[in-house]
């Protein structure tokens, strides 16, 4: 079972230990000075775990992939708890890339390998376009 250790600094604002030992500052507070708060920092996290899946997969097909970028916008329930309930995500690739691979890449990623939007998506519904750009 892996751990994650949250104190709290004072405030809004706690501490978080990962499993890794890499440290986060989290700030609940209306202007989140001393971080993101939990819920954007779940936006971020699915982000992060769509763009690991797509760099490998393209990778995998042998594209070579020299920007990524994913924009992850959300709406919130206005009653407690506040979930997520519809994000939307815009991936901005460029590279020596297939249109198919790319969109075939972010179709597995969302509906096979991304465990974040596997847990988002039993609240928000969760929709994704993509723009390829030329190579840089």
């Amino acid at each position: 079972m892996q751990t994650a250790t949250v104190k709290w600094k004072g405030g809004e604002e706690f501490l978080a230990t990962m499993p890794s030992g890499s440290v986060v500052t989290f700030d609940a507070g209306a202007a989140h000075k001393g971080g993101p708060s939990p819920m954007e920092m779940l936006l971020g996290a699915l982000g992060a775990c769509t763009s690991v899946d797509v760099i490998l997969i393209l990778g995998k097909k042998r594209l070579k992939v020299t920007s990524l970028e994913v924009s992850v916008s959300g709406e919130r329930a206005s009653q407690p708890p506040a979930v997520w309930t519809k994000i939307e995500m815009v991936y901005h690739l460029s590279g020596n890339l297939e249109e198919k691979a790319v969109r075939d890449a972010i179709e597995l990623s969302q509906t096979k390998y991304c465990s974040v939007a596997a847990m988002l998506g039993k609240t928000a519904k969760i929709s994704y376009r993509y723009k390829l750009f030329p190579s840089e």
